[in-house]
């Protein structure tokens, strides 16, 4: 039996898929985290590394693992792990500023 890469065992999906939960559930219960401290919006920019991060999260967590290369690459647990750094980064700030 081949041996599994260290970021596609069960450990780093159950990271993956409890970040995932957690940040969705931290946008879904609690928007305003996602604002500047005046209430203006964070930008597009950083809002779609979150929700990729996010959805990137979920796909790794439940175990999918796409055929093509490229997708493989932004849907794996670094792209996911990054991304939803990002989201806790940003309530972090949003909690401590």
């Amino acid at each position: 039996m081949p041996k599994q890469p260290v970021l596609e065992r069960g450990w780093a999906r159950a990271i993956s898929l409890g970040c995932a939960l957690a940040l969705m559930l931290l946008v879904t219960l609690f928007p305003r985290g996602l604002t500047a401290a005046d209430g203006a919006p964070a930008g597009h920019g950083l809002l779609m590394l979150i929700m990729w991060g996010l959805s990137a999260g979920f796909v790794h967590g439940v175990g999918f693992v796409p055929r093509n290369p490229a997708l493989r690459l932004v849907l794996g647990p670094l792209a996911a792990w990054l991304g939803m750094g990002a989201g806790f980064a940003v309530y972090v700030r949003h909690l401590l500023g």
